[in-house]
């Protein structure tokens, strides 16, 4: 990805789905690839309504959850019953992190980015106001999925502060 633009729904998605068939090796434990497929490709899709909410964005995330909630509504009131429930149980599996396919898929959806940001030399992790502790606190759910993933993970946040492409916390550019 480069730079100088921002990644699309389309390419996260399909980044998190190879994501998942790449590393679902690292999952502490045992997972249905098939459905965490499923989780990666179908979690963002409310988006169409809700908007995509920055994930250093504490004013945006306030109300993040009830406007979700509504897109989710009504995006999955489009489909005939039994796709809408279907699709809608299993946004709100991830979105709750209940079981091992969720709390891999939420991992996958944070370290995604993390690569991302990573690789650009810090890329949204130079907005203003964001510090390596911001960034450790909010990709910590990688955590919950998988040990190594967490470690690789805090390493490269790390190796990116000590770069200068986060700030360490309590300082500022």
């Amino acid at each position: 990805m480069a730079a100088d633009r921002k990644e699309n729904d389309a390419e996260h998605s399909w980044h998190l789905a190879l994501m998942t068939l790449v590393l679902a090796e690292y999952a502490d434990e045992p997972i249905d690839t098939g459905k965490v497929l499923a989780l990666v490709v179908l979690h963002d899709l409310v988006e169409i309504y809700a908007g995509d909410t920055f994930l250093y964005d504490t004013a945006a995330s306030a109300d993040q959850e009830e406007r979700e909630q509504q897109a989710a509504d009504k995006l999955f009131a489009l489909l005939p019953p039994d796709q809408g429930d279907h699709f809608r149980s299993l946004w709100d599996e991830f979105e709750a992190r209940i079981t091992p396919e969720a709390r891999f898929a939420k991992a996958m959806d944070r370290l995604q980015p993390l690569l991302l940001n990573y690789g650009n030399r810090g890329g949204t992790w130079r907005a203003p106001g964001v510090t390596e502790e911001d960034v450790l606190v909010r990709k910590s759910v990688i955590k919950d999925a998988s040990a190594d993933l967490w470690a690789y993970a805090q390493e490269l946040i790390h190796t990116g502060a000590a770069n200068g492409w986060v700030p360490r916390s309590g300082t500022q550019d």
